[in-house]
């Protein structure tokens, strides 16, 4: 029989690779000025990194169970950091949707763009650490 407690486990993967690498997309395009693929793979990833983190945080909210002692605590500071990250990259890419949308992508609000980009990588990093300690440490989900 299938539970549904497996959904977020399923789904929690996708934002943290696609953040990770739409970061290190936009990263690269800094650098790599010829390559103008790169900052468009990055808005992309960024958009999609949004939309599979709403839905990452809908499955640990809605189809997770509760915990208790230590277990609880780190799950605690994993939705915490969860927050962050939904809210950081909502921000992030909607700033960023704007920005193209002005057409002022290309000035130096890019910085700003890349930096709100940068804390949802951070942050997504940090729920994932913090997810991975929850199943590990504290056998949830075996």
């Amino acid at each position: 029989m299938f539970d549904s407690a497996h959904f977020h486990p399923m789904i929690v993967h996708f934002p943290i690779a696609i953040i990770a690498v739409g970061f290190l997309a936009d990263l690269l395009g800094l650098f790599l000025k010829k390559e103008d693929w790169l900052p468009k793979a990055g808005y992309w990833l960024e958009v999609i990194g949004m939309a599979s983190a709403i839905v990452a945080f809908g499955t640990g909210y809605f189809f997770t169970s509760p915990m208790e002692g230590e277990a609880g605590l780190m799950r605690e500071k994993h939705e915490l950091f969860a927050t962050f990250t939904l809210v950081t990259i909502i921000i992030a890419t909607l700033f960023r949707i704007i920005l193209n949308y002005l057409e002022k992508a290309e000035t130096k609000l890019k910085y700003l763009s890349l930096a709100l980009f940068f804390l949802a990588f951070l942050f997504v990093s940090i729920t994932g650490y913090l997810g991975g300690t929850l199943v590990i440490n504290y056998m949830i989900g075996l």
